[in-house]
């Protein structure tokens, strides 16, 4: 059971009631991440978060904020996407009230005092240098920034080093008023609740929010005329890359196809590219394929850590799985297979009620739709095999091929000579 209202703030509240549970998960949701963010700001929005945890007039220390929940045997977490901000706290049900309070106060009341702003710049450079050392996670940032070059879409989350060394407190307090508002922001509880009286309560608590018209994210720009390559040149006993091409985004009508399309690569055990390039020939240990959706651009990436030796052969295996799927239709039993599979996988995962939280109330941030799951299963069961092979036609194109790579490599032109399909 799902319900959403409106205050006259323009502050959103959903709550999604369930009966079998014991827990409850309060989750604050706020239209904002680093596509909001101009080019000095980058990083900002990742600061912010991690100031949230740092204390308040009533909660003074990042130890009493931590003990607060640890006492009650909850849990809670903080974490900054490209489009929004997210902050959420899960405790039992009995305990609602102090958890409401708790992440209300974080919320709304954080200090950023001056010294922990500059205690936290040396946590947030280890973070990115942990990043940075750590190819499998950092080949995403880098294969963003190649398809959205000196845009925020294209920016690192963290931002950089540099640019987190010159944040100052009046930054943060005129980013907050700008981007922090009850107009862009739900706070959405799931789990074992009266919706009313939860609701009545968020009300209490969040009166006092900020009320302004929060500045909207710099358009996407798509621009590619020719196959592109990045490379980041490092010393790496594997070369990691991501291989794809431009996709669509959440409102496009193929969205669904693009997600089963990159299930029936790469999406698990059983997928073309994990039998040809793992379990046939042993080539790479991860091999996977992914659809990122953004509410104004897209794309479908394959991702793979090779030896040095097999890169290019790993890269033209998978092109040849791209063009095989222009030029044959799939069969009945794996689109069946692809689509039992995102239907299994996303019924398992809302089985808690923080994942109910967040799946419920992005749909609601991102969409200004909630679809339930059952309605969901009803479109991607409407995808037919001319869909898969409309959208194959539409993005594998040697014009929206992209290659991200870190590696001892020296020449990225080897690697251009690659991009064909």
């Amino acid at each position: 059971m799902i319900k959403k209202i409106i205050l006259d703030s323009g502050l959103r509240i959903l709550s999604v009631f369930e009966k079998n549970t014991k827990a409850v998960t309060i989750l604050i949701l706020v239209g904002t991440g680093s596509k909001y963010e101009t080019e000095k700001e980058n990083g900002i929005s990742h600061f912010i978060e991690h100031m949230f945890g740092k204390g308040t007039e009533k909660r003074p220390s990042q130890l009493e904020i931590g003990q607060e929940i640890d006492k009650l045997g909850g849990r809670f977490n903080f974490g900054t996407l490209k489009e929004y901000t997210l902050y959420w706290v899960k405790v039992h049900f009995k305990h609602f009230d102090k958890a409401l309070d708790w992440i209300s106060d974080i919320f709304l009341n954080s200090r950023f005092d001056k010294r922990e702003i500059e205690k936290e710049k040396g946590v947030i450079a280890q973070e990115i240098n942990m990043y940075q050392d750590t190819p499998i996670m950092y080949i995403s940032d880098l294969w963003e920034e190649l398809l959205y070059p000196n845009q925020p879409a294209g920016r690192l989350i963290s931002g950089t080093i540099e640019n987190i060394k010159k944040l100052k407190k009046n930054h943060f307090e005129n980013y907050l008023k700008e981007h922090y508002s009850s107009k862009n922001t739900i706070v959405c509880i799931a789990g074992k609740i009266n919706p009313k009286i939860a609701n009545l309560k968020v009300a209490k608590y969040f009166k006092n929010i900020n009320k302004r018209k929060p500045k909207e994210k710099q358009k996407v720009i798509e621009k590619q005329e020719k196959p592109k390559v990045l490379l980041h040149q490092k010393e790496t006993d594997q070369t990691h890359f991501c291989l794809g091409v431009r996709g669509v985004s959440f409102f496009h009508p193929l969205k669904y196809a693009q997600d089963l399309l990159a299930v029936i690569l790469g999406g698990n055990m059983s997928s073309r590219l994990f039998n040809e390039i793992r379990a046939k020939t042993g080539l790479a240990y991860y091999i996977h394929t992914e659809s990122g959706i953004y509410t104004d651009t897209g794309y479908l990436v394959s991702s793979a850590g090779v030896a040095h030796k097999n890169a290019e052969k790993v890269i033209k295996l998978i092109l040849k799985e791209y063009k095989n799927l222009k030029t044959e239709k799939i069969k009945d039993s794996e689109l069946q297979k692809a689509k039992d599979y995102i239907k299994g996988n996303l019924a398992l995962s809302l089985e808690s009620s923080d994942a109910k939280a967040v799946f419920y109330g992005t749909q609601e941030l991102l969409k200004k739709e909630i679809l339930s799951p059952e309605k969901i299963f009803k479109k991607i069961d409407k995808i037919t095999k001319k869909d898969i092979l409309k959208l194959a036609h539409q993005i594998f194109l040697p014009q929206k091929l992209n290659l991200a790579l870190i590696g001892p490599f020296k020449q990225k032109k080897e690697f251009e000579k690659l991009l064909e399909i």
